[in-house]
C-alpha cells in the first residue's frame, strides 16, 4: 500500500512539472465602443506562412477585423505572435458634421496584443476651417523617403484637399518640429513596434481658421543646430500652383542660414516658381529668390520661408521639389574682419574655396559648419570667385583649417605668331597666398593647337621626378597631363630640387600644384615654374636635364602609369665639360611584348661621328657605359600584347674625366709627324715651282661664265651646291697653306676641300616609323645609300678626271662631310642594320 502510495505521488509530480512545460495559451478581449468609431484588424505579415493562426470559438484563421460595436476573445496558436502578425487600428474623426475632439490624442483601446502595430487618424474638414497638429515636447524630425527612425516610432503626416492626398512627410521623434497647420482633411499614422509599452500618441488636435495654404510647418531650433526639411510629396512633385510655409523660431542671439541641398524645377506656363523670406528688420520684406540662388545666410533670430508652385504645362508637367538645410550658429567673432581677394588683372580663373574633402566628401548635417561669405548674407560652404573681379569676404566659421583654396587657370594660344615670344608664369597669384587658408590644389590649363606645344621651364630650382629611387619631400608638387581624344600621357609627380630644367610636350598639358601636410604657399615660398609656347616638336614629350655634376639622377618613363602605346618620350641630358656621365638602366629588358609595331631605346652622343645604340624591345638593354659629350636617350612604345605598361628606369652618375698619358704621348707625336711633313712638302714646292704653276682646273669653254641676272635664280648658295669642289687639285694646292714663303710670292688656294666640322644636329635620336617597325632585318654588310649631288645651270665650270678613280673617292668623302641635320638621326639606322 505504501509503495502504491509512493508511486502515485510521483505520477502526479510528473504530470504537474510536464502542464508547467506546456505552453499555456494567453487570451485577448477587445471591446471597441460603437461611438469611438474605430477599427482593429490583426492579419499576417506580407509574405509569411500561416505557421501561427488566430483561434476564436474553436475557428482558426489568419485575420481578424474587429468592427465599432464588437466585444472579441480570440488567442494565438504561437507563444511568438509577433513573429507573424502586424495590427492596424485606425479612427474616423469627422469634423465637418460633428465636434472635433480637440486635445490630445490617446491610444484606444486598450488591453490589445503586442504586436508591430500602426495607429491612424483620418479627420475630415472643412478647408475653411485648418487643423493644427501639436507635438509633444519631444517634438519631430523630418526624414527622407526610405530611412528609418533609431527607436522605429515614426509619424506619417498627409493632408487631403478636393480628395487629392498629399504627402506632408514622415518623422521621427527628437527633433524640432513642433506643430503643423493644414488646410483640410489630415490623415495621421503612426507605426510603433510590438516591444514599446506606448499608451500617449505624442500630439494633439486643434481648431484654427483658414491658412489659405497647403500647410504650415513650425519649428523651434535652440542653441546651435542643423535640420533638414523637404516639400511635401518628396521626392515627388510638389502640388500645381500650391504655397507652402516654414516658419523657424531661433534665439535672437544666434544665426540662422539656409542652404538648398537638392530641388528641381517644373514646366511653367503662368507664374514663376520661388522661394520668399519674411525677415523681420528686412527692408525688402518679402525677400524672393530662385531655387538657383544662393539662399541668405547668418540671418539674426526668427524667419519664415515659403515656397511658391506655379501652373505647369499639362503635357510636359515636370517635377518641382526641394530639399534644404538650415543651420543655426553662434556669431562669429570674427565674421567682421573681411579679406580683399583682387582677381581683375586676372585672366581665364576661378577661386574655389570649400571644406575639406569637397567634392567628393559632403560633410555630414551634424558636423559644425564652415561658411565663407562674400557679404554679410551671402555665404555658403562653397564660394566661387571668378577673375575679372574684386571681393570682400568673410568665413563664419571656428577653425579656418578645415577650409581650402582650389584654383583653376587657362592659358591658350591659337596663333604661334602672337603667343611665340611670350613667357607666362606659373606661380600662384599673391591674391590667394595672403589668404589665410590652406591651398589644396592649382591647375593650369594648357591649350592650343595641333601644331603648337609647349614648354616648362624650371631653371633655378629645377625639376625632380617623383620615383620610388627619389621621393619627393617637399611640401609641394606638380602633376603634369598632357591629353588628345586618343591617348593620355600622365607623366607622374615632380618637384622642386632635381635636374629637370625644361620639359617640352605636345597636345593639350593640365599642370596641377599640389599642397602636402599644413604648409601655406605663400610669398616666402620660391616658385620659378614658367612655361611658353613653342612650334611643333617630334616626339610627344622631350626633357632637358642638366644635374649636378655631383648627383645622382634617377629617371623613367611616366610613373607609375607607364608610356602609352605608339608614345615617344626623349631625354636630354646635360655633361659637364669636365665630367663623364655613367649611363646605366636599371633592368635587362624592356619587359614588353609587341602586338603591333616596335618598342625602342635609342642612346645618342651629340658629338660628331657618334656610335648610335639601338634595341628592340627583345633585346638585351645595353650595358652601363660612360658618356663623355652631351647625349639623347629615346624610349618608344608599340602596342604591348597584354596591354602591360612601358615602364624604363635608368639613371645617370658623373666622374671627373681622367687624364690619359697615352693620349698626350700620341699628340706630341703627332705634332712631330706633321713637322716632318711640313719640311718634305716644302722640299717639293721649291722643285716644282721650276717646273711649272699648280694645276687647277681645265676650263670648259662651253659653258656660260656670266654672272646671273637675278639673284632668286640661284638654286643653292655656295655653301650646299659642288660649283667649288675641284675634281683634281694638285698636292702644290693641297698643301698651299704650307708652301708660303717670306716674300708672300705664293699665296694658298681659297677653294680647297677641307673635312666638315660644323655644329652637330640638336633633334633627339627617333626610332624608324611605326609603320615599318613590325618586322626590321638586321643586317651588318648593308651599304647606305649615297645621296645624289643635284646639278644646277649655274655650274660654270667642269673639271677633269684621272682615270684612278680619286675624284670619287674625295666627291664621296664631300658628301660625308656635310653634316645634314634635318635627316632624323635614325633613319638611316633601318638600312645600317640597327648594328650597335
Amino acid at each position: 500500500m505504501a509503495a502504491g502510495r509512493a508511486l502515485a505521488a510521483l505520477l502526479a509530480a510528473l504530470l504537474a512539472a510536464s502542464a508547467q512545460l506546456i505552453p499555456r495559451e494567453v487570451s485577448f478581449t477587445v471591446s471597441l465602443h460603437k461611438a469611438d468609431n474605430t477599427t482593429v484588424t490583426i492579419k499576417l505579415k506580407p509574405g509569411l506562412l500561416p505557421s501561427c493562426r488566430i483561434r476564436m470559438k474553436n475557428v482558426f484563421r489568419t485575420e481578424l477585423k474587429i468592427t465599432p460595436g464588437e466585444n472579441v476573445t480570440f488567442t494565438f496558436t504561437c507563444s511568438t505572435p509577433e513573429k507573424y502578425f502586424i495590427m492596424e487600428i485606425q479612427k474616423n474623426i469627422d469634423c465637418v458634421s460633428g465636434l472635433c475632439p480637440f486635445g490630445d490624442v490617446h491610444l484606444y483601446p486598450l488591453g490589445l496584443p503586442r504586436l508591430n502595430r500602426t495607429y491612424s487618424w483620418d479627420v475630415k474638414a472643412s478647408t475653411k476651417a485648418g487643423l493644427e497638429l501639436k507635438f509633444s515636447t519631444s517634438w519631430l524630425r523630418q526624414i527622407e523617403p526610405g530611412e528609418t527612425c533609431p527607436d522605429s516610432v515614426s509619424y506619417n503626416i498627409s493632408s487631403c484637399i478636393d480628395k487629392a492626398m498629399v504627402n506632408i512627410g514622415t518623422f521621427c521623434r527628437n527633433g524640432s518640429v513642433s506643430r503643423i497647420k493644414l488646410l483640410g482633411g489630415v490623415f495621421m499614422s503612426l507605426h510603433l513596434p510590438w516591444h514599446l509599452p506606448l499608451t500617449t500618441s505624442g500630439f494633439n488636435i486643434a481648431n484654427r481658421s483658414s491658412i489659405k495654404r497647403l500647410c504650415i510647418i513650425e519649428s523651434i531650433l535652440k542653441g546651435e543646430s542643423s535640420i533638414t526639411l523637404m516639400s511635401p510629396n518628396y521626392p515627388l512633385g510638389f502640388p500645381e500652383d500650391e504655397l507652402m510655409t516654414w516658419q523657424f523660431v531661433i534665439p535672437s542671439n544666434m544665426r540662422a542660414s539656409v542652404f538648398f541641398h537638392n530641388y528641381s524645377l517644373s514646366n511653367c506656363e503662368r507664374k514663376e516658381e520661388r522661394v520668399e523670406y519674411y525677415i523681420p528688420g528686412s527692408p525688402s520684406n518679402p525677400e524672393v529668390f530662385k531655387l538657383s540662388d544662393s539662399q541668405p545666410a547668418n540671418i539674426a533670430g526668427s524667419f519664415n520661408m515659403s515656397l511658391q508652385g506655379c501652373d505647369q504645362d499639362a503635357q510636359n508637367p515636370g517635377i518641382l521639389r526641394l530639399l534644404f538645410q538650415v543651420v543655426v550658429q553662434h556669431p562669429q567673432v570674427d565674421e567682421n574682419v573681411t579679406h580683399l581677394v583682387d582677381l581683375s588683372k586676372e585672366k581665364n580663373m576661378t577661386v574655389t574655396i570649400h571644406v575639406e574633402g569637397w567634392p567628393s566628401h559632403v560633410p555630414l548635417m551634424s558636423e559644425p559648419i564652415c561658411l565663407i561669405c562674400k557679404d554679410p548674407r551671402t555665404c555658403d560652404r562653397v564660394l566661387t570667385l571668378t577673375s575679372g573681379s574684386i571681393y570682400r569676404i568673410s568665413f563664419l566659421c571656428k577653425d579656418l583649417s578645415r577650409l581650402r583654396i582650389t584654383a583653376e587657370k587657362g592659358i591658350g594660344c591659337m596663333d604661334i605668331r602672337f603667343c611665340q615670344r611670350k613667357i607666362y608664369s606659373l606661380s600662384v597669384p599673391k591674391a590667394i597666398t595672403r589668404l589665410p587658408i590652406r591651398l589644396y590644389k592649382f591647375i593650369w590649363k594648357l591649350l592650343a593647337t595641333d601644331m603648337i606645344n609647349v614648354e616648362i621651364t624650371s631653371l633655378s630650382l629645377k625639376l625632380q621626378q617623383d620615383v620610388p629611387e627619389q621621393r619627393c619631400n617637399t611640401n609641394y608638387s606638380y602633376s603634369i597631363v598632357s591629353a588628345t581624344p586618343e591617348t593620355k600621357l600622365n607623366l607622374g609627380v615632380f618637384c622642386p630640387g632635381g635636374s629637370i630644367e625644361k620639359i617640352q610636350m605636345r597636345n593639350n598639358i593640365t599642370i596641377s600644384l599640389k599642397m602636402f601636410g599644413k604648409g601655406l604657399i605663400n610669398e616666402s615660398v620660391p616658385q620659378d615654374l614658367k612655361m611658353s609656347f613653342v612650334p611643333h616638336i617630334k616626339d610627344e614629350c622631350m626633357f632637358t636635364v642638366s644635374p649636378n655634376p655631383k648627383a645622382e639622377v634617377y629617371l623613367q618613363t611616366p610613373w607609375p602609369y607607364g608610356l602609352p602605346p605608339y608614345v615617344s618620350i626623349s631625354w636630354f641630358i646635360v655633361v659637364p665639360s669636365q665630367q663623364t656621365a655613367r649611363l646605366a638602366f636599371s633592368t635587362d629588358r624592356m619587359g614588353i611584348a609587341c602586338e603591333t609595331g616596335r618598342a625602342f631605346v635609342n642612346i645618342k652622343e651629340e658629338t660628331l661621328g657618334a656610335e648610335e645604340i639601338v634595341r628592340r624591345e627583345d633585346e638585351l638593354l645595353p650595358q652601363p657605359r660612360n658618356m663623355h659629350h652631351n647625349f639623347w636617350v629615346n624610349v618608344s612604345n608599340c602596342k604591348p600584347v597584354d596591354k602591360t605598361p612601358l615602364t624604363l628606369q635608368f639613371w645617370v652618375t658623373f666622374a671627373d674625366k681622367q687624364i690619359d698619358l697615352g693620349v698626350i704621348l700620341g699628340v706630341v707625336a703627332g705634332a712631330g709627324v706633321l713637322t716632318a711633313i711640313g719640311l718634305t712638302v716644302y722640299c717639293v714646292k721649291k722643285k716644282k715651282k721650276k717646273i711649272q704653276n699648280p694645276m687647277v682646273g681645265v676650263y670648259n669653254a662651253n659653258v656660260n661664265t656670266q654672272m646671273p641676272g637675278k639673284k632668286g635664280l640661284l638654286g643653292k648658295g655656295r655653301q650646299n651646291n659642288e660649283s667649288h669642289v675641284y675634281a683634281v687639285i694638285d698636292d702644290a694646292v693641297v698643301y698651299g697653306h704650307l708652301l708660303k714663303e717670306s716674300n708672300g710670292s705664293v699665296a694658298p688656294e681659297v677653294d680647297v676641300y677641307r673635312p666638315f666640322d660644323g655644329p652637330i644636329g640638336s633633334l633627339p635620336p627617333s626610332p624608324p616609323p611605326f609603320s615599318f617597325r613590325k618586322d626590321i632585318k638586321r643586317s651588318s654588310n648593308a651599304e647606305e645609300e649615297p645621296s645624289s649631288l643635284l646639278d644646277t645651270d649655274q655650274d660654270t665650270y667642269t673639271f677633269a678626271h684621272h682615270k684612278s678613280g680619286q675624284s670619287e673617292d674625295n666627291g664621296d668623302a664631300n658628301k660625308n662631310g656635310k653634316g645634314d641635320t634635318n635627316v632624323p638621326l635614325l633613319e638611316n639606322k633601318e638600312q645600317d642594320g640597327l648594328v650597335e
